[in-house]
């Protein structure tokens, strides 16, 4: 009788099997279909970021280009009130838009009082601001603040010790 239970036994084991891979199949196909899915998904959002990537520095190259040059700042005419109407259109400090400009904060305070005038390169700067709208304005201030946030003073002087200690 051991004979009959364990052939029983091998028979019940094979026809088990034999289902388990029948019930399972569709099941490996579907995780197969799911992985060339992903895989997919996963080449298609890393072209998607390379693409990204290249947008944003041609953006960021659009926006750190110089605003104008000194032959387009020949015909241009300076007013202190055209310099503070635009840095309240745009909604800046004066210590944002001066960054803008490139200059200080003073300086931006003194041409919109009157008690300064900006240079001819400044002036072009200026007269490039006049065609910048908010949004921007302040792309351009995350750029540049941006820039001078990413290596802070104290780490581009770096002192090299010579001689001894």
């Amino acid at each position: 009788m051991p004979n009959i239970a364990t052939a029983l036994r091998d028979e019940i084991r094979r026809l088990a099997k034999r289902e388990i891979k029948v019930v399972t199949r569709s099941t490996k196909q579907m995780v197969t279909q799911h992985r060339r899915d992903i895989a997919m998904l996963k080449r298609v959002v890393q072209a998607q970021q390379k693409e990204l990537r290249f947008l944003k520095t041609q953006e960021s190259k659009r926006l750190k280009q110089p605003p104008a040059t000194e032959e387009g700042a020949k015909g241009l005419r300076f007013s202190a009130r055209s310099v503070r109407s635009q840095r309240q259109r745009l909604g800046l400090s004066a210590e944002d838009f001066a960054r803008l400009v490139g200059v200080t904060s003073v300086s931006i305070y003194n041409w919109e009082h009157g008690k300064g005038r900006p240079r001819k390169e400044r002036l072009g700067a200026l007269f490039a601001l006049r065609h910048l709208g908010k949004r921007e304005a302040v792309k351009k201030l995350e750029m540049l603040k941006g820039r001078s946030t990413k290596q802070p003073m104290r780490m581009r002087r770096r002192k090299v010790r010579t001689g001894r200690r």
